[in-house]
């Protein structure tokens, strides 16, 4: 469920505003979904006024890690949940499951296509990793990324 910028002004405790910005979405596993990923990650954290290096930031994450659930994975379907947690954006990918192995970074060669995805997740991140989804065929990888908010 989205919610807009105005919820950011909902619930105050201890003169903290509670933010309870959250968006989930899925579309099919296919390539042509990738871009559709990013398009939506990007327009909610600008409806939410999270700082542009932060929604380029989350831009490629997700496409690496949609990318990645595509690509290695029998999934029908890839899920994407986005919060707000604090000063950090939570964003999670997850596949329905039959990879190879789990997912990690690793070393590749100059020439080689690809391999860099989750090298590029773990530069931009302040952390991220990987647990089984809620049935245990499936993977879910998350990232959380500082954010600031644009005009303030």
């Amino acid at each position: 469920m989205a919610f807009s910028h105005d919820a950011l002004r909902l619930g105050r405790c201890g003169g903290v505003a509670a933010q309870h910005l959250q968006d989930a979405f899925h579309l099919p596993a296919l390539n042509t979904s990738v871009g559709k990923a990013r398009r939506r990650v990007v327009t909610m954290l600008r409806e939410w006024g999270v700082d542009s290096r932060c929604q380029a930031d989350a831009e490629l994450v997700v496409s690496e890690l949609f990318t990645n659930a595509v690509r290695h994975t029998d999934s029908v379907k890839i899920c994407c949940d986005l919060q707000i947690v604090g000063a950090r954006l939570r964003l999670e990918v997850t596949d329905q499951g039959c990879a190879e192995d789990e997912p990690r970074a690793k070393v590749t060669d100059c020439d080689e296509e690809g391999g860099r995805g989750l090298l590029l997740v773990g530069a931009l991140a302040d952390e991220w990793g990987v647990r089984p989804d809620e049935t245990g065929r499936g993977q879910v990888v998350w990232a959380y990324l500082s954010y600031g908010r644009n005009g303030g």
